[in-house]
């Protein structure tokens, strides 16, 4: 199983997207699966998305400062093709909360 947690107005793909409720999608996994492969099981379009993390480390961004603020070390990125597998944690922020990282 993945969670992925969504944030900003992401949250709209959640199983229950009311405010009060977790905003936490829980796929099981199927072979090969990527994280592209899991946008697309949720509907979600690359485009609504500015930062995704892995495992709590920065997968992608579409933050300019990430080079200077060292955050692209965390992953050799593969982007949407890195692979996924069971109990890993992703976690999606809309454009809207872009500057949460900075």
């Amino acid at each position: 199983m993945l969670e992925i947690h969504l944030y900003g107005s992401l949250r709209r793909y959640a199983p229950d997207p009311r405010p009060d409720r977790e905003s936490v999608a829980r796929l099981e996994l199927h072979p090969e699966e990527t994280v592209g492969t899991m946008l697309e099981r949720l509907s979600i379009s690359p485009d609504e998305i500015y930062h995704i993390f892995l495992n709590g480390a920065l997968l992608s961004t579409r933050n300019s400062m990430a080079p200077w603020l060292k955050y692209q070390k965390s992953y050799v990125s593969k982007g949407l093709d890195t692979p996924v597998q069971a109990g890993d944690r992703l976690g999606l922020f809309a454009r809207d909360m872009g500057m949460l990282v900075v």
